[in-house]
């Protein structure tokens, strides 16, 4: 299917996310460092403890971090270009807010997939904004840390 359209992993979908983030997290402005955690984490909610996580646990997800900016980066763009999301310059980089219409154009939305993904958002905005950027930083390498313990191959003598 060569003209088929990709949601999963676009910037829709990325989009949609951090406009659900930033919704939830309003009137506070989140950078795009702490939107690229907490779109990780609210999507893979049960490996902080949270509900279950809506994405599987797949071998080296923590990689998914370093894909994921980009692909966060042109979902902003989108929603930005649709008037849903504000880019704010501050002197230490770019900030964004949820607007106005974010709100009603997430309420029209009626997908389950969706309404999931609002749920897990208020559980992570309610979880984590009021840790610092380090703090979050060290949670998310002690879960890195446990992955890869978790899909070591362990070594059996012999085999090689």
């Amino acid at each position: 299917m060569p003209n088929a359209v990709q949601t999963f992993n676009s910037p829709i979908e990325t989009g949609v996310r951090a406009l659900i983030l930033l919704a939830e997290s309003y009137p506070d402005r989140l950078d795009l460092q702490r939107i690229l955690e907490f779109d990780y984490i609210l999507v893979h909610t049960g490996d902080v403890d949270g509900p279950p996580s809506i994405h599987p646990a797949l071998p080296l997800r923590s990689g998914e971090l370093l894909v994921r900016r980009q692909l966060i980066e042109r979902g902003l763009m989108l929603m930005i270009s649709r008037g849903l999301i504000t880019r704010h310059a501050t002197p230490t980089g770019f900030v964004y807010q949820a607007e106005d219409d974010a709100g009603p154009f997430l309420d029209s939305l009626t997908a389950d997939y969706l309404h999931d993904l609002q749920d897990r958002a208020v559980w992570v905005v309610e979880r984590f904004s009021g840790m610092s950027d380090h703090e979050i930083r060290v949670m998310l390498s002690q879960v890195y840390d446990q992955w890869s313990r978790e899909f070591q191959v362990p070594e059996q003598p012999g085999l090689f």
